[in-house]
This record gives structure tokens, sequence and C-alpha cells, in this order.
């Protein structure tokens, strides 16, 4: 059957239709819009007027791609910078009216879980092996470890690379004293989730989502984004930190004249690179050094999402 499924999250807006067949997805159509309707949020509580005219105008285009795919069923899930705001029924009333589907604000722990159905549903786990999925967004980052036989925990935490840098990196590269605070930060976070989450009994990690992927392109040194190349690629721990230490202490032009870099993840990709290397250093920490590699995965919670509507009409 095909599906439509769209992911709104605090920095990208994004549609996937897919056809789906004994769970297998192929897609029709992906699609990426930075829209950062997240912008702000972290400061005010309120998503911004520009940031919702983008957003509205990206779901225009994506309902025009739906009807000249046959109007296949659509579900629309936003996660965390629609979660944080205080007027987030603007947004759901602006979605309703251009995409005739209700938005769904989902909470932490359902993103986590669609997060890991996408990975797997490409990167499957093996037999006797424990996965840990890290989605790594704009607004929070979800853990969420699972085996062949089903999920064994999630928990979805409010750091990400858009709400880290505004509150932390302002600076042009970001100062010591900055990166300083929010390795802090990101390390009191990963104490709760730990205390959810069992990371020491992780076997394999994925990484989803633009950060992971885009530090991925820096450490294979790609001449331009090639998601190809990217989905799949396993490195050790040791070249992603040394890529994504050096993504962190660029400046913006430097950032910005990598060839794989997309234009709306200049600005935050060093937050979200400094989350996903103080990641991989703790979990390779707590199992001893068992993990020494991770892995990229391309497919995240939209191929989840789609899934899920397979899953729903079937």
């Amino acid at each position: 059957m095909r599906t439509a499924a769209i992911d709104c999250g605090t920095n990208s807006i994004r549609l996937l239709i897919a056809d789906i067949e004994d769970g297998l997805l192929t897609d029709v159509v992906r699609l990426m819009r930075v829209v950062r309707l997240g912008e702000g949020v972290d400061a005010t509580g309120r998503l911004s007027d520009a940031a919702l005219e983008r957003t509205f105008t990206a779901a225009e285009e994506y309902a025009a791609l739906i009807r000249e795919h046959g109007a296949p069923p659509v579900r629309f899930v936003a996660t965390s910078a629609t979660r944080d705001a205080e007027n987030r029924q603007v947004f759901v009333d602006g979605i309703r009216e251009r995409l005739g589907v209700e938005p769904e604000v989902i909470s932490g722990d359902e993103e986590a879980r669609l997060s890991f159905d996408g990975a797997v549903s490409v990167l499957a786990a093996a037999d006797g092996e424990t996965v840990l999925v890290i989605d790594l967004g704009g607004g929070s980052t979800e853990f969420v470890t699972g085996t062949t036989d089903g999920l064994i925990a999630a928990r979805s935490t409010d750091m990400g690379c858009v709400r880290y840098t505004e509150r932390f990196l302002q600076d042009d590269p970001p100062s010591p004293a900055q990166i300083e605070a929010m390795t802090a930060e990101v390390g009191r976070l990963m104490d709760e989730a730990a205390a959810e989450v069992p990371l020491e009994r992780t076997t394999r990690i994925i990484g989803v989502a633009g950060s992971v992927t885009t530090v991925t392109a820096h450490a294979l040194d790609l001449p331009e984004y090639q998601p190809e190349r990217i989905h799949g690629a396993e490195l050790p721990v040791s070249v992603i930190r040394s890529a994504a230490l050096d993504l962190l202490h660029r400046s913006r032009d430097a950032r910005a004249s990598l060839p794989y870099m997309h234009p709306g993840r200049v600005d935050v990709i060093g937050a979200g690179a400094l989350i996903w290397t103080s990641i991989l250093e703790r979990v390779a920490a707590v199992t001893g050094g068992r993990i020494t590699t991770a892995v990229t995965s391309e497919h995240d919670i939209l191929d989840g999402i789609a899934l899920s509507v397979a899953a729903r009409s079937g």
C-alpha cells in the first residue's frame, strides 16, 4: 500500500511518500525543508509568526505532492518544538487547514519508538544484539534500546542542536567556556537517560537524523552529500569524535564551505556534533569498551511514521 508521512521537528519538516509491501518500504518521494519551526522556542516558549509561516509554506507544498501521488493516507507527526510551545494550537489549526489531517503532537517516548522502528526497518538487529538508537534532533534527543523481541526502554531528553546552539553556543566559533557549559548539561541529561535506558547492555549503536548524518559526511570527507554512502556507514568512535570536534571548532563560514553541508544546518551542527560525540563516548565507557564503532542510518522516525500508517490500515 502507499502511505504518506510527515515529520515536523524543531529544525526541519520532512515528507515521505512510500509504497510498503511485506514491511518493506520503497520511496516514492522523500523531501526535506529546513523551516526552523523551533527558532526561539527555548527562550520564549512560543512559535514565532515567521517560523509558522515558513512551516505552513512547506506544508502547502507537501499537500500538493500528496495529491499528485494519489492522495494516500497521511500521518503528520510534530515533535519537540511543538510540544514545548504554548501557542501550538495555532500550528495545529494551520496544518489541518492546509493538509486536511490532524497533526499529532506526540510524546518524546512515542518519538523514540517511531525512530527505533524506522532505523531497524533497514538495519535490523541480529539475534542476541541489543541495539541502541539515538535520534538527535533540533529540540530533543531520544535514547531507545531494543532487541529482535522488541523495545526494552526509551527516554526523550530536551537537548538538541537548535535548542543548545541558542542556549550555549553564541560565539563564532564557540568559546571554551560555552563548550564546557554545554558539555556539562549534556552529561547531566545523559545521566537522566541512563537511569531509564540500560546503556551498558548496548552491543550496537545506530545514530539517526541530520546532525549524525552530517558528522558522518564530514568524517567520510564526501565531495557532496551522498546518502547512499552515509547510510549504513560504520565508523570508529575515535573517527567520529575527530570529525565532530572539527565541526564544533570551525567558524560558521568554514562550515558553510563544506560541500555536503545543508545551509539549514550550518549554524547548529556544532551543537549537534558535540551531543553526538558525548553520547558515543559515554556508551563506549559504560560498555567497558565493547562499543568501538557507530552506524549511521538515513532511515529514522519518518520511516517509522510511514510504517505505522500501514500498520493502522492493515
